[in-house]
């Protein structure tokens, strides 16, 4: 008598599932984590939210001649990537590493590189809800979007590209303390000197040259020059978000440290 079972005698069988549905299933764990998390809904949601209707308000900044909100609903668009992409993502992958979750799950069936596409299609999916929340606050304040939604969407793909990178890059190079104070500072440096809220013509001359080369001014710039003046494809600021999402991806790959 053989020792060997026959096929389909346990249901279901022992075995690793196909890496797609360990994929999916990764990325809905890290959704839902991320949403029930009140920080990260505060970072993610509530601060560009309130941002995108007080200054649209209320006549704080100089926004130039037009809307308010024409000029403002572009910035926190941008604002809602950084915001997640970078901010949220670094802060979570920092913990995560610190408590040897990447560790643990780094043993698990689902490679290293799938558990990096399961987070960054949770970020999609995070993001394509703040998208669609401000649109519909920034429509409810008369914001009136031109150009072309296929070029709105490249400029948000390419951000979300250069600022997982760099988060990704601070998650995984540094302690989680670290991340955590460092990720939030330049949260707030980008959000004032950006061009998020505050136009950067208002800075000075030699500070202008410095500050459009950063990926958050690029994509600010980008969305603002497609969606409020329905200018064709900003190749500037579209090269300057590929240096940057080459250069974070890449040096995310090469320093990132599991544990």
């Amino acid at each position: 008598m053989s020792g060997r079972a026959a096929a389909g005698t346990y249901a279901p069988e022992p075995g690793a599932a196909p890496l797609p549905r360990m994929v999916r299933a990764q990325a809905w764990l890290e959704t839902r984590t991320q949403l029930r998390n009140g920080e990260q809904l505060l970072l993610t949601v509530i601060i560009p939210t309130l941002l995108l209707v007080l200054f649209s308000a209320v006549d704080i900044v100089d926004t130039g001649e037009g809307s308010r909100v024409d000029f403002l609903a572009p910035g926190i668009l941008g604002l809602a990537v950084l915001s997640t992409a970078f901010t949220g993502q670094a802060i979570s992958t920092g913990f995560e590493r610190r408590y040897g979750v990447l560790k643990r799950l780094g043993a698990s069936p689902l490679p290293r590189w799938g558990l990096m596409a399961a987070k960054t299609c949770s970020v999609l999916v995070i993001e394509a809800l703040q998208v669609l929340l401000l649109s519909v606050v920034a429509l409810a304040l008369g914001w009136s979007p031109h150009g072309n939604p296929a070029t709105v969407l490249l400029l948000l793909l390419l951000g979300t590209a250069a600022f997982s990178g760099l988060g990704l890059l601070m998650a995984g190079t540094l302690k989680a303390e670290a991340t955590l104070a460092g990720a939030n500072l330049v949260f707030i440096l980008l959000l004032v000197g950006g061009g998020v809220i505050v136009p950067l013509d208002t800075f000075p001359d030699a500070a202008q040259s410095a500050l459009r080369l950063l990926p958050i001014s690029a994509l600010s710039d980008g969305l603002r020059d497609v969606l409020r003046q329905g200018a064709g494809m900003p190749w500037g600021d579209l090269a300057v978000l590929v240096v940057w999402a080459v250069v974070g991806l890449g040096a995310a790959a090469r320093f990132f440290k599991w544990e």
